[in-house]
């Protein structure tokens, strides 16, 4: 559930911050062996970004489906289009059975998405910039 609060410009900073380390990170892992765990720190910088962008807006997302609600809410903060929230949406139930039922994620998803989800990234910095 979105929850209107007061807008919080450092711990959005701070969560910037942390996705751009995580961000850094993916590149120093080999894409034939960590497949899974590239493609779930993509999902997590991701998230990150999202949430900051809706703490500069006065937003947070509590709850059961608050990660679900904020890829949702990115079509309103960020301006996404429906297929980007679908790709988000995909790579966020892709994640939750990685990290919580054991499944891999194939290499050919990173394939076929990474270049989405760079794109993804690059427009959610650029709204967060934006506002900061």
């Amino acid at each position: 559930m979105l929850h209107k609060v007061f807008p919080d410009k450092e711990k959005a900073k701070s969560m910037f911050n942390m996705a751009l380390e995580r961000e850094r990170s993916i590149f120093f892992l080999e894409k034939t062996k960590f497949t899974t765990i590239i493609a779930e720190n993509y999902y997590e910088v991701i998230k990150e970004i999202a949430t900051a962008v809706l703490l500069l807006n006065g937003v947070k997302a509590i709850g059961e489906n608050a990660h679900k609600e904020v890829i949702n809410s990115m079509k309103k903060h960020a301006n996404l289009n429906d297929e980007e929230v679908s790709i988000l949406q995909d790579l966020r139930l892709r994640r939750n059975k990685s990290m919580y039922e054991g499944k891999q994620i194939n290499s050919s998803y990173l394939n076929n998405h990474k270049g989405n989800l760079l794109s993804i990234i690059k427009k959610l910095k650029k709204e967060f910039m934006k506002r900061t």
